[in-house]
């Protein structure tokens, strides 16, 4: 190997072993894509770098981000979760896992208007682990459930995932939106199979709501209020995606409208306040500063690692896998899967998509059917102990009589449905592939 290939991998290593030390992940990046650079081909890194730079920030589909970020932690503050889990517990009837089905219910609408997963599990944590535990639920499968559903914003539109992926593999937000659908709501469905699986397994693991307390209510009320709850927000996903995916309306465009929407929806519930509109505007800086903040760095470790013939290293690798494209697909998915345990999905879209995207590209490989099965494996990184960033969320605001242990086990079953949706989507790419076609895109 040359000296800059050996330069590429101790940029790699660089990174690994920085990250292992607790150095933010923003300042890793940037640190090492300098250090190796500068070694690798001197000042030319730092005369190219200021207009790759300029060229990303000035990029006008990233006004989506903080305005899809203001959408859902406003909706977050409206506390509609609360109100719906309660109404589709009681719809559930003598079902067992009912609580839980509404859990992966509320999971699938909150990732449709936050797409943020800290937002959702912690709400979904505060508002709902309590209850269910005092249901006599399984503190296992119930910290599973919350921890799945949250992360479900991921992959289900308006996703932050598949803003940051439009741009890295150079697709139509609007292509990637109407992909998810289906990959989204199919997971969201084996993760409801499961829970009625484990309901019929183990009864006494999730109890249904007792008859008396079902009594009280008429369900003719019931279904009132589950619409009362749930069509504001349906009524906003609804809008958002359907002029994006429609073509009515770009990204940024209809991000706009999804937040002074989200803002009609507090108000509508008399919930908004200007310590709520402080604290929504506050929670929007951090979320948008962290995640621009980490693609400005990425540009240093990306450029550093290309002019380092970092892409030869990955071609001469894959030339040693045997089973042509479908193994080598295979491969980057696993890798994708193991830098789940230790990374988060910003970091791993921009350091190792990247790296196989030019032989993808060369093989003719649809970048459509590609991005969602990406996107279905980085959900997993949040899911992966020992890192796995929706276990440290729900922790955080778990009862004290919920330990690791409990964490730990009732996210692997969902952690197995999630690498099926992988093998699904692997095996039948219409599922990914059918709704973008449909419409056109």
């Amino acid at each position: 190997m040359s000296l800059q290939e050996w330069l590429a991998l101790g940029l790699l290593g660089g990174f690994f072993a920085l990250l292992m030390l607790g150095v933010p992940v923003g300042i890793t990046l940037a640190a090492s894509g300098f250090v190796f650079g500068f070694l690798g081909f001197g000042e030319t890194l730092f005369n190219l770098l200021p207009a790759r730079i300029y060229g990303v920030a000035a990029n006008y589909q990233w006004l989506a981000i903080p305005l899809f970020v203001f959408m859902g932690v406003m909706l977050e503050k409206s506390r509609l979760a609360e109100d719906l889990l309660d109404v589709i517990g009681h719809l559930a009837g003598g079902l067992r896992g009912g609580m839980a089905l509404g859990i992966i219910g509320v999971g699938v609408l909150m990732g449709a208007t936050t797409g943020i997963v800290g937002a959702t599990v912690i709400t979904l944590g505060l508002l709902t682990l309590p209850t269910l535990l005092r249901r006599g639920y399984d503190p296992a499968i119930s910290c599973g459930a919350i921890c799945a559903s949250g992360t479900l914003g991921q992959i289900i539109p308006p996703s932050l995932v598949l803003i940051l992926l439009s741009d890295i593999m150079q697709q139509s937000v609007g292509t990637l939106f109407a992909a998810a659908v289906l990959p989204g709501l199919m997971l969201a469905g084996l993760y409801c199979a499961w829970i009625v699986v484990y309901g019929m397994m183990r009864p006494d693991a999730m109890p249904p709501v007792p008859q008396a307390e079902r009594d009280a209510l008429p369900v003719g009320q019931l279904w009132l209020r589950a619409l009362k709850v749930a069509l504001p927000p349906l009524a906003l996903v609804f809008a958002v995606l359907g002029s994006i995916i429609g073509g009515v309306a770009a990204p940024t465009e209809a991000a706009s409208m999804g937040a002074l929407g989200a803002i009609l929806v507090v108000a509508g519930a008399r919930r908004l306040t200007l310590q709520v509109l402080r604290e929504v505007m506050q929670g929007t800086l951090r979320i948008s500063a962290m995640v621009l903040f980490i693609l400005i760095c990425a540009q240093v470790f990306g450029l550093a690692f290309r002019g380092l013939n970092g892409e030869k290293l990955i071609e001469d690798l894959f030339e040693f896998l045997p089973g042509g494209i479908n193994a080598d697909i295979a491969f980057m998915l696993a890798l994708i899967f193991v830098l789940g345990f230790f990374l988060e999905w910003i970091e791993i879209s921009y350091i190792a998509v990247p790296l196989f995207l030019p032989i993808f590209a060369a093989a003719g490989v649809d970048p459509v059917w590609l991005a969602m099965m990406i996107t279905v494996m980085l959900q997993t990184s949040f899911l992966t102990p020992p890192f796995g960033w929706a276990l440290f969320f729900l922790k955080g605001v778990a009862p004290p009589q919920v330990t690791t242990r409990h964490l730990y086990l009732g996210v692997l079953p969902f952690v197995a449905l999630q690498l099926v949706g992988v093998a699904l989507v692997f095996f039948f790419p219409k599922i990914a592939t059918w709704l973008p076609q449909a419409i056109g895109w």
